[in-house]
């Protein structure tokens, strides 16, 4: 009987809970009558928008391939894993907290204070549109970590350190560039500008990802007397095929953010992001044959993807001889990142600090140089964009090196903070018999290759 009564309590509490927030939710008609009254060429822009946000999630399976092939075939369903849950994560915890944080109105120039689970007004297609897009976005930069702490992370620390990206890291900064936020505002060119998130994504999931890969330490056996050692990964082909649905799905990533399928600059962006992946490993290739007298193929596919993030900041501001020689330059410095961290004793399995972080960097910087004064603050309107490069003085280039500051010292900062925190609290890296044996079997009880298992690989 008593537990009846307990039973029928919660059930009682569900019910007014259900109730009251189903009022709020629907106190708004979402059906978009008013939107299509206002501008019958709203359909056409939301399917432009929605079709470029599906490219962007596909991007997830690009990343997990990528980090796949550049680890070992113990760790493959670990990282599977990862990269699945960063998505479960962000989807849910960036709908009830992020978007919120990131566009709800702005307070001080600092947050959003509005749009909690997008109840009441932001119960709306318009809000619902621009949420999933951020959402996509979210999910690309929480999963940029995971390979730069690959191998010896344990499952949980990767779980609530999405959880902190997803509702913390990425929205707060994200307001600052996207959401009407003090950077945005700066009074230096039209403001900090970044595009499709060269800084807002990429830099974030950098930057945090090397706060984690310094907490961690590198993985046994890529130190031997102080010198590192090549831990090669298990398959090449599958990072090569992880590359090519990221420069696939990058078509949505960056043309898409024009958020508006009416803006015939879409072509510019387009063609802009495909030249500077193509330079961009082109140019690491080459170093690295200059280097090694070898081709390395992962360097050019890693020099791609850096090619990808360096444009993706400029890519509506510059014309395309720009674009090729911000991929080339993105190269050569991934390549040489990854050489400086490699020496310091920084080991980041699939070099995500060098592509992201430092590509992310180059690309802020770039706008600031090579921005062309034709194309507009997020819409073809005046005033223009304009670079040092094309007489617009040094106003954005300052805008540009601010936001660089402070997308290093906030996603260093408080990725640093927290992962500290995570290891003091319950250590969170695997044991070296765990290390060894890999993850696959000791987190999930399931190897990725059950008919080849060879210790150490």
């Amino acid at each position: 009987m008593k537990t009846m009564k307990i039973s029928l309590w919660y059930l009682s509490l569900f019910t007014f809970l259900f109730f009251s927030i189903a009022s709020l939710a629907f106190a708004q008609d979402p059906t978009g009558a008013q939107t299509l009254k206002a501008n019958p060429q709203a359909p056409l822009d939301y399917v432009w928008i929605l079709i470029c946000a599906f490219l962007v999630m596909f991007m997830q399976a690009g990343f997990a391939m990528l980090e796949a092939g550049f680890c070992r075939a113990k760790n493959v369903t670990n990282l599977m894993a990862k990269n699945l849950m960063d998505y479960v994560l962000g989807s849910l915890i960036f709908f009830a907290v992020g978007y919120a944080l990131m566009m709800g109105g702005d307070w001080h120039g600092l947050l959003g204070t509005r749009g909690w689970l997008m109840l009441g007004k932001y119960y709306d297609v318009g809000k619902y549109l621009s949420m999933f897009w951020m959402l996509v976005f979210c999910a690309t930069a929480a999963t940029i970590v995971s390979g730069a702490v690959a191998e010896r992370l344990k499952f949980k620390a990767y779980l609530i350190y999405s959880i902190v990206v997803s509702a913390i890291v990425y929205p707060v900064y994200g307001h600052w560039v996207w959401g009407g936020g003090w950077l945005s505002t700066l009074p230096f060119g039209l403001g900090a500008l970044d595009f499709a998130g060269s800084g807002v994504v990429h830099a974030i999931g950098g930057f945090v990802g090397l706060a984690g890969a310094m907490v961690l330490g590198p993985r046994y056996g890529k130190y031997v007397k102080g010198k590192p050692q090549a831990i090669p990964g298990h398959s090449i082909a599958m990072a090569a095929l992880g590359v090519i649905i990221l420069w696939f799905g990058w078509f949505g990533f960056n043309p898409g953010s024009t958020f508006n399928g009416h803006h015939l600059r879409i072509s510019i962006i387009a063609v802009n992001t495909n030249m500077a992946a193509a330079a961009g490993a082109l140019s690491a290739l080459l170093i690295s044959y200059w280097q090694s007298k070898k081709w390395d193929v992962g360097m050019a596919l890693n020099g791609a993807v850096v090619g990808l993030v360096a444009i993706t900041a400029p890519c509506a501001w510059v014309e395309g001889w720009a674009a090729i020689v911000i991929g080339v330059i993105a190269g050569v410095l991934m390549y040489a990142s990854v050489r400086f961290f490699d020496n310091v004793g920084i080991d980041d399995p699939v070099g995500a600090v060098s592509v992201h972080g430092i590509g992310g960097l180059w690309g802020l910087l770039s706008v600031g140089l090579f921005a062309d004064g034709t194309y507009g603050n997020y819409a073809i309107t005046k005033p223009f964009a304009t670079g040092l490069f094309y007489g617009g003085g040094c106003g954005q280039l300052i805008a540009q090196l601010i936001s660089m500051a402070v997308v290093f010292v906030w996603a260093f900062g408080v990725g640093y903070i927290m992962f500290k925190l995570m290891d003091k609290s319950f250590g969170i890296r695997v044991s070296p018999e765990e290390e060894l044996q890999g993850l696959d079997i000791i987190e999930h009880g399931t190897p990725a290759y059950p008919d080849f298992i060879e210790t150490g690989r």
